[in-house]
Parts: C-alpha cells; sequence; structure tokens
C-alpha cells in the first residue's frame, strides 16, 4: 500500500457540503469504507496496512529497511527530548562514534561478539574493487568505543567517563522482518559509562532503568516490569542485566521494551581500560551500558491500536488536536472555516499541538476516518450549530466520547482531556496486561497457561540447564517459551516451594513466556 492519502472505495473522495443532514446531525458522518483491513480490535499488525496508511512508515526496496515518516519521528524526538534532559542532569555528555568497526577490534572480545555475529553486516567492497580488509558496521558499539576509553582514561580524577550517542546500528540476521519491531537498521540511544567502583555502577544501572519505565509508563502508556535477565538471556559479555519488560495480550507474547547492563570489569579487562586510584594502586574500571530504540514505537502502536488504526497517548502525539469544520450548504461555512483557525490559535499559543483539516476536497466524515486511522487523541467539530452557541464538540480517539465545550472553556477543557486520555490509556493497557499474567506452579499449569498465550509468574531454581530444557520442551510452530525477567519486586516465596520445571527447591519468581 502506498502512504498518502486514503482513498474511497468508490475512487474520488467525496466533496464537502454533504457531511451533516443538520446542524446538529453527527451519526450519520462516517463514510462507509475500509480504512485499516486486516486488523482487529486491538490487534495491529505492524505487517499490516495501518502503519503504512497511519504514515508512520513507509516501505524501502530494502527488505528489513523502512523509512520512518514524520508522523512516527515525532514520537521518537519526544521521547530523545525528555531522555537527553534527563541524562544531561545525570552530567552524561553525548558524542559519536564511527559507524564503522575493524574486524581486530570487533573480535577482541570474543564473547561478546559470539552473541552478534550472525547479525554483523560487513563492508566488502569500494566500487568495483574488494576491500583488502573487510569493514563491519557496527551492530553495536562496545568495541568501537572502548580502545579509546582506555586511551583516555589514566587516573581516578578521569572517572566517571558518561558518554551517550544517538545513532543508528545495523543487525542483519533474521529472515522476517517486521516494521519497528526487527528491522536491519533502528535508531536508538545507546549509554557507554565507566566508574572506579561497582556501587558506582550499580547506582547509574538502575537510575538509567527508572527512565526507560519514566518513558513507557508515563509516556507511552505502557506498563511494564522492572526486573533483571537471566544468566541465559543477559548481554553477551556483561556482568548482568536488568530490563523493562512489555506485553503484547493478544499475540500472548513479552517483549524487551529496553536494557541496562553492568558489564562489570569484563571489557575493561579486555580492552586495558586501567586506571591510578587515590592510593596509587592500579585498578581496573566498572563499566555499564544502556539502550532503547525505536521499538518503543512498534509496542505502542501494537498494545494501543484498534480497529480503526493507530491510537496514539498524548504526551508523544505529534499532533494532539485536529479541528475539522463541519459546514452544511446553507452555513456560514466562511464563519465555521474562521472559527476552526481560531481555535487552532488558542490551543497552539496554550502550548497544545493543534491544525485544523480545512481541506474542501474531503467530506467531514472521511476526515474523521483519516485522523482516527492516525490515532490523533482528540478532534474537535466545529458545525453551524457549535459556531451559533459559541462552543466546539471534542471527540475523544480512545473511547469515542463527545463533549460540548464552550469557547471560554476551551483551553482548561481541552489539557483535561488530554490528561484523562493519557491516563485511561495506561490504565486499559495495565488492565490487559494484568489479565494475561498467570501464576503457574507445576509444569502443568505452566503448560496451560502457556497455550492460553499468558504471560507466566512462576517459582524457579534460577539455574540455566532448567532454562534451557524449558525452551527445549516448549519448542513449537509458536516459537519457544523463555525466561522475561525475575521481577525486583518478589512476592513471598514460601518455604519448601519447588521449581515448576524441575522440582528442585525454588529461589525466585520470574516471568515466562513468548516474545518477540
Amino acid at each position: 500500500m502506498g502512504g498518502g492519502e486514503p482513498k474511497k472505495s468508490g475512487g474520488e473522495p467525496k466533496k464537502s457540503g454533504g457531511g451533516r443532514k443538520a446542524p446538529d446531525s453527527r451519526s450519520s458522518l462516517k463514510d462507509p469504507y475500509t480504512i485499516c483491513s486486516g486488523i482487529g480490535s486491538y490487534n495491529i499488525n505492524l505487517d499490516s496496512g495501518v502503519v503504512v496508511n497511519g504514515e508512520m512508515i513507509e516501505y524501502y526496496d530494502i527488505s528489513g529497511c523502512y523509512i520512518l515518516r514524520p508522523w512516527a519521528m515525532a514520537v521518537w524526538e519526544i521521547m530523545q527530548n525528555f531522555f537527553d534532559a534527563e541524562i544531561k542532569k545525570m552530567k552524561i555528555k553525548n558524542c559519536y562514534f564511527p559507524l564503522f568497526v575493524s574486524p581486530a577490534v570487533l573480535q577482541k572480545e570474543k564473547d561478546h561478539i559470539e552473541g552478534f555475529a550472525p547479525e554483523v553486516a560487513w563492508v566488502t567492497k569500494s566500487g568495483q574493487s574488494d576491500l583488502e580488509v573487510p569493514i563491519a558496521i557496527r551492530p553495536t558499539s562496545e568495541t568501537v568505543m572502548y580502545p579509546y576509553y582506555s586511551k583516555w582514561i589514566r587516573g581516578h580524577r578521569d572517572l566517571p567517563l558518561k558518554l551517550n550517542q544517538w545513532c543508528n546500528v545495523v543487525r542483519w540476521e533474521f529472515s522476517h522482518p517486521t516494521p519497528f519491531i526487527r528491522s536491519r537498521e533502528f535508531l536508538w540511544q545507546e549509554g557507554h559509562t565507566a566508574f572506579a567502583t561497582k556501587e558506582e555502577a550499580d547506582t547509574e544501572v538502575l537510575e538509567i532503568l527508572e527512565l526507560y519505565r519514566r518513558i513507557y509508563e508515563e509516556f507511552l502508556a505502557i506498563p511494564v516490569i522492572k526486573g533483571k535477565k537471566s544468566e541465559l538471556e543477559k548481554f553477551a559479555g556483561g556482568f548482568y542485566t536488568t530490563s523493562v519488560e512489555a506485553f503484547i495480550p493478544n499475540t500472548g507474547r513479552g517483549i524487551q521494551g529496553a536494557t541496562s547492563h553492568c558489564l562489570g570489569q569484563n571489557f575493561a579487562k579486555m580492552f586495558e581500560i586501567n586506571f591510578e586510584n587515590e592510593k596509587g594502586e592500579k585498578s581496573m574500571v566498572w563499566q555499564n551500558s544502556w539502550a532503547y530504540s525505536s521499538r518503543t514505537i512498534g509496542v505502542m502502536i501494537m498494545v494501543h491500536g484498534d480497529d480503526k488504526g493507530l491510537v496514539l497517548p498524548p504526551r508523544v502525539a505529534s499532533l494532539q488536536v485536529v479541528v475539522v469544520p463541519v459546514p452544511y450548504k446553507d452555513a456560514d461555512t466562511q464563519g465555521i472555516f474562521d472559527a476552526c483557525s481560531a481555535t487552532v490559535d488558542t490551543l497552539c499559543e496554550a502550548g497544545i499541538r493543534a491544525e485544523a483539516d480545512l481541506r474542501d476536497n474531503y467530506s467531514p466524515g472521511w476526515k474523521y476516518s483519516h485522523w482516527e486511522m492516525k490515532g490523533v487523541p482528540l478532534r474537535i467539530e466545529i458545525g453551524p450549530k457549535d459556531f451559533d452557541n459559541n462552543q466546539v464538540r471534542a471527540v475523544r480517539r480512545d473511547n469515542s466520547a463527545k463533549k460540548d465545550i464552550p469557547r471560554a472553556e476551551l483551553v482548561e477543557k481541552v489539557n483535561q482531556l488530554l490528561e484523562d486520555i493519557q491516563k485511561s490509556l495506561f490504565v486499559a493497557a495495565k488492565e490487559k496486561r494484568d489479565a494475561c499474567v498467570q501464576v503457574a506452579r507445576t509444569w502443568e499449569e505452566f503448560v496451560e497457561a502457556l497455550g492460553q498465550k499468558k504471560m507466566i509468574l512462576a517459582p524457579w531454581c534460577d539455574e540455566e540447564e532448567v532454562e534451557k530444557d524449558v525452551k527445549a520442551r516448549t519448542k513449537g510452530e509458536m516459537g519457544a517459551a523463555k525466561s522475561l525477567c525475575s521481577p525486583f519486586d518478589q512476592p513471598e516465596l514460601p518455604e519448601g516451594t519447588k521449581c515448576f520445571a524441575s522440582g528442585k527447591p525454588a529461589k525466585k519468581w520470574s516471568f515466562w513466556g513468548r516474545s518477540y
């Protein structure tokens, strides 16, 4: 599908003028055509046309690569502005390292690169000439950056070194790319920090993880679980990995939202990142790395989307309010159009992101469907009755509720509605997520819950071989189950509780399920 304006099944867009049968008749305004075919309520498939017709992406001629259109980039930029300001408060500074990596550097940390080896893309030619030594394109930047950390860090006064870069990375391994969730090139930020002590590193890991929680819960209106990854699922070459985990109820799959890793001293040893401490002794630094990516946008689309298309939380929507004129043939059309423009001016002056759709070659009903598909949180309609009564009608995207607002109360009421929509989206998403959480204490309960597409909380012995066995025993067309995280907020574990998979003494509660 193309990414332009949606077309009516009959061909040309319907001319305006017949949108309302009477000044206050609003029930028959929707044009009878389908914008988002193939998607069910709260079940947006990112391979469907909704992300194209919603103008989030356009497909590119290289598989797995997508054009992020302004509608998607605005969401990314809003999150970026928040996160960048917060890390600057933590004295983290932005930098940029090259996209290319030499094979010698890439192979220096064997355990780390083994985790990425199948995904590394290589440049092998320059024009028609083969390169003498192929050059890798970064799948992540530990091996790019850390040789220079070794150069820049000499003594304790050089610490902490706290850098972040906003960039793209390339990972080429998978066979079924999906917009936002699994693309071969994606945007992210990656932070890389070095400290004199483990305590400093541990503190920052959790501070960054809390920022990731805020991105998901406060901006994207998506509930997440903060926890620690298993040894099998942690970052390759790291000491331990923490994450925020989301869940997509309609697919029954978990999704890793963002990660904050303590790398320990492993990379310091490999890249000789040493410093002289205050006692004059030689020490190795403690390091962290942390990242979130444009996958966040895909999670938002799948969690909130419905059978009309996208649903954007107000805090990340590039357009929070669209104002649509609803004239009919005997109305003061120019007066209504002027009222729409004045409404936009008033809202924009108050810091609300608003625009008017004054196109005269589309009916009001067509415009309603168009902006609903794009997920604009609030629609304001101005028809003859509204114009005469010096009011507007506001229609929420999340639940279609309508409210007449006097012009004198416009800014106050619109701000209130946007905040209510933000909160309602989070509450609805949390209720749906929580309804999918199932406690399983035995293998039989676990298998039954997995078949019901649940996120499963189960007591576990925390043994790697047991986790591998769970993956092997659940492997099938839907994919194997794995541990998602062990939540920091641990329920009580009664003495004598057995592991659901092995029958050995349980050490902790962990979330399990299929995942993206």
